[in-house]
């Protein structure tokens, strides 16, 4: 048999097509491709496995696509559900091309396996056959209380309920998923059809979710130790915090953060003409930034009707974003003004945004993160005329909880200390991990620190 070296493409929308509604764009495998491409799997020894090497959560990689090559696809959702409570989100949102599938020794004269198109699969398969992960046999008589429904509370909430604790995640928004549900779009993740299904496969362990509760307003952290009985505590509750340039016109109306931007769309459903939600719909949209939360944010104001530009002030071969995120923003028809900087928002009489007017970038010397520093060309400036400007430059955590705990040490970026390996942090029996520790990150190596975080709290109250 004639070896594969191509792995089995994947269905999508036509870009003209997905550019005008929010449905989830890539159609994912059906059981014949997915069984195909899992043949193409070398099945490498588990110890010896690269690809597991590249996964934040260990998932047992070989051995969930090996169950697939024989389309024991119950066994395969078993094997990832011991080590990820969100498949299905992470088979569609996760880096593979530079996590597991960047390590895949199939890659090195091929095409590496498409994992994460295959973890997909398994997760929508276990969903649509109503599949869901093994609860434990009995309660161990203790308290945890995880702040933050996002990957990080759900992951550090799933494996602490599997091993029998008593979990209760407390969400500050009136609905549970965190960035899943407010910061990434529909297109990329469907929130009733997949977000909801992951939130509701944690429950069935054991873990009760509290809406509409902010810690540090609605109850203090240390109230929940000292009061409430709860042994310890895990934050994860993300980087909410929007950061901007501090350029002229930049409190101007129709300047708005990208978090501000895709929450009203995605959590509030603005896309959806049946909600009475309040956005901006620009006729021509400048977003500043080249990150996936710019890509989403970009590929959002295109399908609500607007020309949109995404100003960056590097290269593309510097872009932030994922491979796959550019190149379907580009297939949908976003103009990129690469090597660009924003140095002034242009507004009217009446305060609205008319314009921004940039100046072009060249690349010099790598600066720390070791990228080429851009440099301002002199005598460059240009307009572009437009009549929203979104800020999609990062976030940080919210003050509200270090500021309202006592002895919870925190670092300049108003970031929680918390050790890597265990997620311990200054305060004893409270532990933290994903953005609230790292600042705005990817879904998946939060899942990492909240599990890393519950082995900690594990070994903790178990007196190891």
């Amino acid at each position: 048999m004639a070896e594969v070296l191509k792995r089995v493409p994947v269905r999508e929308q036509d870009p003209k097509v997905r550019a005008t509604n929010f449905e989830e764009v890539c159609y994912g495998y059906n059981k014949e491709e997915a069984v195909e491409e899992a043949q193409r799997c070398l099945t490498c020894k588990k110890d010896k496995a690269k690809c597991m090497q590249g996964c934040p959560v260990s998932i047992d990689i070989p051995g969930f696509i090996a169950a697939v090559k024989e389309e024991k696809f119950e066994e395969a959702f078993k094997i990832i559900s011991a080590s990820s409570s969100l498949p299905a989100v992470c088979g569609r949102v996760c880096p593979q091309e530079s996590q597991c599938e960047g390590k895949c020794i199939r890659g090195l004269k091929s095409d590496p396996i498409s994992i994460g198109k295959l973890e997909r699969f398994v997760a929508d398969w276990a969903r649509e056959n109503g599949i869901k992960p093994e609860a434990p046999a009995k309660k161990n008589g203790k308290k945890v209380a995880v702040i933050g429904s996002g990957p990080s509370g759900l992951t550090c909430a799933g494996d602490l309920a599997k091993l029998g604790y008593d979990v209760t995640i407390f969400e500050a928004l009136h609905k549970a998923g965190g960035v899943l549900v407010y910061g990434i779009p529909e297109f990329r993740l469907p929130k009733d059809r997949v977000v909801g299904p992951e939130v509701e496969n944690v429950k069935s362990l054991g873990v009760k979710i509290e809406t509409d509760v902010i810690i540090g307003r609605t109850v203090k952290l240390d109230d929940l130790i000292e009061e409430e009985g709860f042994d310890a505590v895990f934050i994860g509750s993300g980087a909410g915090l929007p950061k901007f340039m501090g350029i002229p016109g930049e409190t101007a109306c129709g300047v708005l953060s990208a978090n501000e931007y895709l929450t009203r769309n995605n959590l509030m459903k603005a896309f959806n003409e049946d909600y009475d939600t309040p956005i901006i719909h620009g006729k021509k949209v400048v977003v500043v930034g080249g990150g996936n939360v710019a890509m989403d944010a970009a590929r959002t104001a295109l399908r609500l009707g607007a020309e949109t530009h995404i100003v960056y002030r590097r290269s593309e071969e510097e872009l932030p974003a994922r491979v796959e995120e550019v190149h379907h923003a580009k297939e949908e028809g976003i103009i990129f003004d690469l090597l660009t900087n924003p140095v002034e928002i242009l507004v009217n009489e009446n305060d609205w945004v008319t314009g921004i007017k940039c100046i072009r970038m060249e690349l010099g010397e790598p600066d720390a993160s070791g990228r080429r520093r851009p440099v301002e060309v002199p005598g460059s400036e240009f307009t572009i005329e437009c009549d929203t400007v979104i800020m999609s430059l990062g976030t940080s955590p919210n003050p509200l909880i270090s500021s309202t705990t006592k002895g919870l040490e925190i670092n300049r970026r108003q970031c929680i200390v918390a050790t890597e390996d265990t997620g311990a942090t200054s305060k004893e029996g409270v532990y933290a991990g994903g953005d609230a520790v790292t600042g705005a990150a990817t879904v998946i190596l939060a899942m990492g620190a909240g599990k890393a975080a519950a082995k900690g709290i594990h070994e903790y109250l178990s007196g190891k």
